[in-house]
């Protein structure tokens, strides 16, 4: 990741670009050894690298021809010279090989980051979403008033 510019930022730009690229090396590229995730999908946590990376590879692996363009908003972050943390909206959009928008979600991230060796790694990454008390089921749109 970048030393030039905000940690935070340039973990979600190479984030957003290893998914579309369903490239699982520069995915775990991105997170430390030892990072803990608190993913919304399926399990409760993840620690380590090893399973989050068998993660990354079933979801690029299960997507066949489609890809996934991953864009972020709401970012706010902060750095200091060894930790960095952020937080912001992503939206999952996934299209068929010829390109036609097929769905799309959208998901809240917390990313912490640690200076390991001179470079930026993402330590604690924790998603979620809202949570409809009537249905209980995850909101995965956006109101786009909020």
């Amino acid at each position: 990741m970048s030393e030039t510019r905000d940690p935070f930022l340039a973990a979600l730009d190479a984030y957003a670009a290893a998914v579309a690229a369903k490239d699982v090396d520069a995915f775990a590229a991105l997170y430390a050894h030892d990072v803990h995730v608190f993913d919304m999908w399926g399990r409760w946590e993840l620690r380590g690298l090893p399973a989050w990376r068998a993660m990354a590879q079933q979801w690029f692996g299960s997507l066949g021809t489609e890809t996934v363009e991953v864009t972020y908003s709401q970012a706010q972050s902060l750095a200091g010279a060894e930790l960095a943390h952020g937080h912001a909206v992503l939206t999952y959009a996934a299209h068929a090989a010829d390109g036609t928008p097929l769905r799309s979600l959208d998901n809240r991230i917390s990313l912490a980051l640690a200076r390991r060796d001179g470079e930026w790694k993402i330590v604690h990454e924790h998603t979620s979403a809202p949570v409809d008390h009537g249905s209980g089921k995850a909101v995965l749109q956006r109101d786009g008033a909020e």
